[in-house]
């Protein structure tokens, strides 16, 4: 089995922040791959079913951004699920907006979600960055992935969280690059 975590902050005052982008890809992955209904289990909101022959549970934490770490480290130790096979999807303020980068292990760059999972579970974890941009100041990054997209924002969010559900089979199969590939043919070569 492998693991798709998409970290944000549950409650409706957050649905539509920048922080809760993978949020709403997990949710665009359940959508496109007809995933069971969402049910409480590991301090979250969990899913699984097939995507091209490969088990895959999606996961929302539900313990605020955080402590993410609480509800990834919980699924991945109780199914054995090692570090290759877990993928978190995240906010990225070093990305321009619109901009998606795989990465696996390193640092955390300063992202809460990122550091609980690394205290709960290790490092060597697949990521998924998405870019949200960088709000130019460091003492306003707070407010900017706690603020939600803008309806101009929504032109590029849309359809990358549509490319992104639509090329997760490529990372149930480990294919990083052609995840990335497949997202940039969706959108004209601009992942």
């Amino acid at each position: 089995m492998l693991l798709f975590a998409g970290l944000g902050n549950p409650g409706a005052e957050y649905a539509g922040n920048r922080h809760n982008i993978g949020f709403m890809v997990v949710d665009a992955i359940a959508r496109r791959h007809g995933f069971a209904p969402w049910r409480k289990q590991h301090h979250g909101l969990a899913t699984k079913g097939p995507m091209d022959g490969h088990q895959v549970m999606l996961l929302k934490p539900m313990t605020f951004m955080n402590r993410s770490g609480i509800s990834v480290g919980d699924a991945a130790h109780f199914y054995k699920i090692p570090p290759q096979d877990v993928v978190v999807f995240h906010d990225e303020i070093d990305l321009e907006a619109a901009k998606i980068r795989t990465k696996t292990g390193g640092g955390t760059a300063g992202h809460n979600g990122l550091k609980s999972i690394g205290a709960h579970f290790g490092s060597d974890f697949r990521r998924v960055r998405i870019g949200v941009g960088h709000p130019g100041h460091r003492e306003k990054v707070h407010g900017h992935v706690l603020r939600d997209f803008s309806k101009d924002d929504l032109e590029w969010v849309d359809p990358l969280i549509d490319a992104i559900a639509e090329a997760a089979p490529h990372l149930a199969a480990g294919d990083d690059a052609g995840f990335t590939n497949a997202i940039a043919l969706t959108r004209g070569g601009g992942a």
